[in-house]
């Protein structure tokens, strides 16, 4: 379907609780409505970023108390993933301060992906800008999605950064489908746009020539000494109202409440899940910003009936696997590395 702005603006603006209904039934047919993705989120390089986005702790332009980290190396982030794995994620993403990677760096990301694939689960990066041949050998590696957000709006993105364009970051999506990778792409919510801003955000990521297979609806976590640490913060229920939307039109698509979870109580993040959203980010940090602890999580999804979705393996998988993290972790031990 195609979304134009006044269909989106239709959609948007409908009574919350006919939303909310629409959402659910849409939900329902295409997806198991006891069933909820899990996924962490590592930070791999933390800070030093040269981008300019004014939420964000990491960009080395403003002063927010961040201590600028190297590229771990391999085994620390392998250690990470099969924590993920045992607390229940499926989908272990790592994330780089980067406007975008080196080539120098290129050999490790890949065993990232290699060593994480190897323990059975889903791989996800964020790196920033990416060349055709970097998307390429990300995919040959195996790494299954991309995560690049659009932010906001195209008319609102200037006002947000300023050192890449709105343009720079759909180039980005283009090259990792072209590469075969999966893509999460989404929003921020409390940016100080306006409805509009939102319903331009839905319409841009819906009428991508393929919907991302993750939506992440984030909500701003205001960090002291970036330019919105004094931002108001978001109506609780216009949050609710965006994630119905995302729902109902990208019916297909996983949609994740994500950064700002920890804001929420559990009755707000129970009407998400009504409004069907169907993943979260899970573990006590994403990247720089708190997240509510695995304990609080689980006994959330027990009073609302969930179930965590599991990635499954046949057994040649799971041979195939222990093979590949065995020359993961001898190529890792013969070139130790870290890079800035």
């Amino acid at each position: 379907m195609n979304w134009t702005i006044d269909k989106t603006k239709a959609l948007f603006n409908k009574p919350l609780l006919d939303l909310l209904y629409e959402a659910q039934r849409v939900h329902r047919q295409h997806f198991d409505p006891q069933e909820i993705q899990m996924s962490t989120l590592l930070s791999v390089k933390t800070g030093g970023c040269p981008e300019d986005c004014k939420y964000c702790s990491q960009s080395a332009r403003y002063k927010t108390g961040l201590r600028t980290e190297k590229l771990l190396e391999v085994e620390r982030v392998l250690q990470s993933a099969r924590q993920a794995k045992e607390a229940g994620s499926s989908r272990f993403c790592m994330g780089a301060a980067w406007s975008n990677p080196h080539e120098r760096d290129m050999p490790y990301l890949e065993e990232m992906v290699k060593g994480v694939k190897a323990l059975g689960l889903e791989t996800c990066m964020t790196l920033g800008k990416l060349t055709d041949s970097q998307a390429e050998r990300l995919a040959g590696a195996g790494l299954d999605y991309y995560s690049h957000n659009l932010d906001t709006s195209p008319e609102y993105y200037g006002s947000i950064i300023t050192t890449r364009t709105y343009q720079d970051r759909l180039t980005t999506i283009e090259k990792v489908r072209a590469a075969g990778i999966k893509v999460c792409s989404g929003g921020i919510l409390g940016l100080g746009e306006r409805d509009a801003d939102r319903i331009g955000l839905l319409a841009q990521l819906a009428n991508l020539p393929t919907a991302p297979e993750s939506v992440p609806i984030n909500m701003l976590v205001k960090v002291a000494g970036t330019p919105l640490e004094n931002n108001e913060p978001v109506d609780p229920f216009e949050y609710i109202r965006v994630i119905a939307v995302a729902r109902i039109m990208m019916p297909s698509s996983y949609v994740r409440i994500a950064a700002g979870r920890e804001q929420m109580n559990e009755q707000m993040q129970a009407m998400c899940f009504m409004a069907g959203a169907n993943s979260i980010f899970y573990g006590c940090k994403l990247l720089t910003a708190t997240n509510p602890d695995e304990s609080q999580d689980m006994t959330l999804i027990r009073k609302l009936g969930l179930k965590i979705q599991r990635v499954r393996q046949s057994q040649t998988d799971e041979e195939e696997g222990a093979s590949l993290l065995k020359s993961v972790m001898t190529a890792d031990n013969e070139n130790y590395y870290q890079a800035v």
